[in-house]
């Protein structure tokens, strides 16, 4: 019964004779008078993917998405969806459906008419409507509230509405806009497993959006990392987390976030350079550099060890114990940014107590005056990512 329900949605999604859902995105920019809002971008989505976009806010992310749900109009470049030309063809004729952040429910309507609204404004039998309606309501578990208004849902049942009212026109691909930025923690958490599942059941094209780079770690088959208007780098969420390409990525994956300083190659040799940083002590550093420019150096704060000697340190200024991970801020007289390092839970720390830290030099990155990623020496490693995902 579950394989010929998963089977009845795969087709309301993809449409009878249709199994091709990818996005081919060519040379597409916008321009908004004299101001680049989107530099011209390539990017390939095949179909059945779970596609995140995520970057900081004003980078570009949401106006790429709607100019593929054709909401803004592209100043150059093309877009094709399923093989087919809809660069100029309106939001109706795509073949998708978007989700928003406001979740867009007409409060004087059932549950059930807003998931046959669209239905209903192309006309569709009403039998049809009604065998519709019904079975992505029990793909979303909403048959029990389809006679409740939207006032009396609560945010998560409100944004499966809206997620029910857009599969339900059979859309190639589903675009979500930060659907859940206006959730509480715990929801947040909650409606990203339903949203995996949902992926996971239909096998749909989706196109996601959020500024959170958890949802895009825990998420996502690849994620889009986005800065400044331009794609910074395209690849799945571990190879993104051990290989950032620019400080932007660096900057928008992992989570407590990668601590960054100042330094100056010092000395190079076959096994990479020696880092002085600011307070002069020195860091091993398995990349390529000549001797004297000035880098950027990477640390992330679960590569941190603990080293009487280590050139990392300062006093405990703000201590966090999250049950089996804890987190130290280290910080330094005059300093404008603290040092974050991760301790296992079980460790005890008082404020004001000085702590050193190492780290192998495989594990540190470096970044150019230009942010780019120094070359790396050797593959970089794999590590226990539990606390990022």
């Amino acid at each position: 019964m579950f394989q010929l329900e998963r089977g009845l949605i795969r087709c309301m999604l993809r449409g009878k004779g249709e199994d091709v859902s990818s996005v081919r995105i060519e040379g597409l920019s916008k321009r908004f008078g004299a101001v680049d809002v989107l530099a011209p971008t390539d990017l390939l989505i095949e179909d059945g993917e779970f596609v995140v976009i995520v970057g900081p806010s004003g980078c570009g992310k949401s106006t790429l998405l709607r100019l593929i749900a054709g909401l803004e109009e592209p100043s150059a470049g093309r877009i094709a969806i399923g093989g087919r030309d809809v660069t100029d063809a309106a939001p109706a004729d795509r073949g998708l459906a978007m989700v928003f952040q406001s979740y867009a429910l007409y409060p004087h309507l059932s549950v059930a008419e807003n998931i046959a609204f669209p239905l209903r404004v192309a006309r569709r039998p009403k039998a049809e409507i009604a065998e519709r309606v019904a079975a992505v309501a029990r793909s979303l578990d909403l048959l029990p509230l389809l006679d409740r208004r939207p006032r009396a849902l609560s945010g998560g049942q409100r944004q499966r509405v809206s997620i029910a009212r857009a599969i339900v026109r059979r859309p190639r691909v589903l675009l979500l806009d930060e659907p859940l930025s206006n959730l509480d923690a715990e929801l947040r958490v909650r409606m990203r497993h339903e949203f995996a599942r949902l992926h996971g059941e239909l096998g749909a094209t989706m196109i996601y959006v959020t500024h959170d780079q958890l949802e895009a770690m825990t998420l996502a088959n690849r994620i889009v990392v986005m800065s400044e208007g331009r794609v910074e780098q395209v690849g799945g969420p571990i190879a993104l987390y051990d290989a950032p390409a620019t400080l932007a990525v660096a900057r928008a994956i992992g989570s407590p976030g990668m601590n960054f300083a100042a330094a100056t190659v010092v000395a190079a040799d076959a096994a990479g350079v020696a880092l002085r940083l600011g307070d002069g002590a020195e860091v091993r550093a398995a990349v390529r550099a000549p001797v004297g420019a000035a880098v950027t150096m990477g640390v992330r704060p679960e590569h941190l060890v603990l080293d009487e000697q280590g050139p990392f340190g300062g006093a405990v200024e703000l201590f966090e114990r999250l049950g089996p991970l804890s987190f130290a801020h280290l910080g330094t007289p005059g300093a404008h940014h603290t040092l974050v390092a991760q301790l296992p839970g079980d460790r005890r720390v008082m404020l004001g107590a000085t702590l050193r830290f190492g780290i192998r030099p495989e594990l540190v990155h470096a970044f150019d005056g230009e942010g780019r990623a120094l070359p790396r020496i050797g593959a970089p490693p794999r590590a226990n990512h539990s606390a990022q995902i």
